[in-house]
């Protein structure tokens, strides 16, 4: 097997204020996608496939894939807001894509026989979520049998602002059986909390949550397209310039119809990101003190 690394790397970073997925985070002019990498490789992953918007490539390129491409093949896929089913149209003033899901289906020409991880371009999810995925892989599974690493909700929050998070349930034997995208999470005294209507309602703080870290086969491919072609149109027709199709909602409807089964393997690695411009002091301190315990060394692409 050549198992895969896919990054979703094509978000617009409204939140932000600018290309965030190649905001320079370290000392020796990293991102956070590069320690992702690095983090894939040293797990065993063979090659990688990068999910941008095609105006992005060049600055891509310059920034991150030259230097990489000595060490893990290298392929480029993109989201093209024009790509979706036959009868359904963009509408006008739409300029935000279609969500993970579409960006997933992005790939559906290149990943056909291995199988892959698809993660955020933005989060650092550390080595221990790689090593843990590929040793699944490892494992005799059924084709429809996929994982997830999850983080604990705790481990998950911004100081600076709410955020999304697809909370997870599992069963008895350790799978996923419901899967629920919640925005506008924050920190409270107790973990963490969210409002619904007038009622605020507590997480608590060792409660899984999905970071989009999922470890699929291509029998995904075929069932996320038909999920996306059924949605699309009432997703439109409801919301024109902001409906997404996303991946832990989609997971969730293939388990509701029995398509599917994941395994939760929980990640115990404080999970952090750059969700708000105002994380990234945050997140720079915690690379260098990761490189100055010898856990990432200075210049990760020395040859």
């Amino acid at each position: 097997m050549k198992e895969t690394l896919v990054i979703l790397a094509a978000g617009m970073g409204s939140r932000y204020g600018g290309l965030k997925q190649i905001d320079t985070v370290g000392s020796n002019g990293e991102s956070i996608i590069d320690f992702t990498i690095y983090d894939a490789i040293r797990a065993g992953f063979k090659k990688l496939v990068l999910i941008i918007r095609r105006e992005h490539e060049e600055a891509f390129e310059e920034h991150l894939v030259k230097k990489i491409r000595p060490f893990i093949e290298v392929e480029y896929a993109y989201q093209d807001l024009h790509d979706i089913p036959e009868g359904n149209e963009v509408p006008e003033g739409r300029e935000k894509p279609w969500g993970t899901t579409h960006a997933l289906l992005a790939c559906r020409h290149i990943l056909k026989d291995d199988p892959f991880v698809i993660c955020n371009a933005d989060d650092f999810y550390g080595k221990d979520a790689f090593q843990k995925i590929h040793a699944w892989f490892q494992e005799e599974t059924k084709e429809d049998e996929y994982a997830m690493v999850g983080y604990r909700i705790k481990n998950t929050l911004s100081d600076n602002g709410t955020v999304t998070r697809a909370v997870c349930q599992a069963d008895e034997n350790g799978y996923l059986s419901k899967i629920k995208e919640i925005m506008k999470i924050h920190k409270t005294e107790k973990g963490a909390a969210y409002e619904e209507g007038e009622e605020l309602i507590d997480i608590a703080p060792d409660t899984v949550a999905s970071m989009n870290f999922w470890g699929f086969k291509p029998s995904i491919m075929p069932k996320m397209e038909k999920i996306f072609t059924e949605e699309l149109p009432s997703g439109i027709a409801s919301n024109p310039l902001k409906y997404e199709a996303l991946l832990p909602t989609h997971v969730g409807v293939l388990i509701d119809r029995g398509e599917c089964c994941v395994k939760i393997l929980t990640s115990d690695d404080a999970w952090f990101g750059v969700t708000y411009k105002e994380d990234k002091p945050v997140v720079v301190a915690r690379i260098q003190k990761f490189k100055d315990e010898g856990i990432y060394p200075e210049d990760l692409w020395a040859k």
